[in-house]
């Protein structure tokens, strides 16, 4: 009994310090994702070229974003660096103006793009101020005032939750590893049988807190997605339609610059409408056993059409609807390729009956193709879409097949026997 509990203590402790290293990682990739992304709707949204003087106005347009936008959750301070070292803006106004100096990496990123994170060092004087938010996780990225000057975006996120995360693995994991472990226990039978029912029990509460954490998520959605439909949309669903007779009375006044301003106002709160519906079906599929998969599969379409791509569409009436989900989730990863990757001109997507009462899906489109290393290579790059599908193919008795060549487009050919 000491000798197992002694290796359970060493493979707990040893998962815990390994998988804490993953979830530092990867929490450093998403940082990295994050700050990119704060950084372009900052950059796009509220600097101009008067942050770089300490233009009061313009200091408290972007404060205005970032305190709006970005200070929220475990983000904790955002500064702003000139390349010379000096704080042009932060959420914390006493640092405004004071210079620090910038490492090689920093100066490096200016220089290159990129983005970069890693565990803030709070000894450093520029760090001072965010002391008391304890272990911190820093990351910054490049971006542009309007006249080209390159300066240093920068936000600092709670460790905390990296933590909780590895936490949260380490006690997800837990149960597999006991399990394995009774290997060790075989001869105590009288415990190994403990073990076993005490596993079943855990087994049952995760597969209940799953589904519930999974009854939950889809609420969620469901109540985002309706919430912009009745709310974002509709409005501005309602602006486009009320600027189209105000265009209509300029050009009649004869007032044609502000009749093709109102146009191109129109035009573009159509397009965000479009791509905010195209979001809607993304955040939430439609209902596949009361739409059908005929309509979700026209959603999937519609933005590719509205794009300018020719699409057509052939549900054959007689397939069988046993694996409607699948269908709908490989025409989604297919057709998110196309959009992304293909260059296409064209799209056609069908669903037959295949042969002893299968569902075939073929999606087919005339873009530039890829030869097979170069699908291997995004694959090695973490785009395991398609792969990811092609597998829940397997699961179902089935499987997916892609026909792809340089210039002559790519086919997606999946057949699943009857349910």
């Amino acid at each position: 009994m000491l000798g197992s509990i002694l290796a359970i203590a060493v493979v707990v402790v040893g998962g815990f310090f390994a998988l804490r290293s993953i979830t530092v990682d990867e929490a450093k990739r998403q940082t990295r994702e994050r700050v990119e992304a704060e950084g372009h709707l900052v950059e796009a949204a509220a600097l101009t070229d008067g942050v770089l003087r300490g233009n009061r106005r313009a200091l408290a347009r972007l404060d205005d974003v970032v305190v709006g936008q970005v200070l929220a959750g475990s983000i904790v301070r955002v500064k702003v660096w000139s390349a010379d070292g000096r704080i042009l803006y932060s959420d914390e106004p006493s640092l405004i103006g004071r210079r620090f100096g910038l490492g090689a990496e920093e100066r490096a990123l200016l220089r290159t793009g990129g983005s970069d994170a890693e565990l803030s060092d709070l000894t450093r004087p520029e760090n001072q101020l965010e002391r008391p938010a304890g272990k911190l996780l820093e990351a910054y990225t490049p971006i542009r005032t309007p006249d080209g000057t390159p300066v240093l975006f920068e936000i600092y996120q709670r460790f905390s939750s990296v933590s909780a995360s590895g936490e949260r693995l380490l006690r997800a994991l837990a149960p597999p590893l006991l399990a394995g472990l009774a290997v060790l226990l075989l001869f105590q039978v009288p415990l190994a049988w403990s073990l076993a029912r005490r596993l079943q029990r855990g087994h049952r509460e995760r597969e209940e807190l799953l589904e519930s954490a999974v009854d939950a998520s889809a609420q969620e959605r469901r109540r985002i997605a309706a919430d912009l439909h009745d709310g974002a949309v509709q409005d501005l669903a309602g602006v486009a339609f009320g600027l189209a007779p105000l265009a209509d009375e300029a050009e009649r006044r004869g007032d044609a610059d502000q009749a093709h301003a109102l146009r191109a106002a129109t035009a573009r709160l159509r397009q965000g409408v479009r791509e905010l519906r195209t979001l809607l079906v993304e955040i939430h599929p439609p209902n596949l056993a009361t739409a059908g998969l005929e309509a979700a599969l026209g959603d999937l379409l519609s933005p590719l059409d509205a794009a300018g791509l020719r699409t057509e569409l052939h549900v054959d009436a007689g397939a069988p609807d046993g694996h409607d989900e699948l269908v709908y989730r490989v025409a989604r990863e297919a057709l998110r390729n196309v959009a992304k990757h293909a260059q296409a001109r064209s799209v056609r997507v069908d669903v037959a009956p295949g042969a002893g009462g299968a569902t075939r899906l073929v999606i087919a489109d005339d873009g530039r193709g890829f030869a097979a290393a170069e699908r291997d290579d995004h694959e090695t790059e973490g785009h395991m879409g398609l792969r990811l599908v092609a597998d829940l193919a397997e699961r179902a008795g089935g499987h997916l097949t892609i026909d792809s060549a340089p210039g002559r487009g790519t086919t997606i050919d999946l057949e699943v026997p009857a349910a």
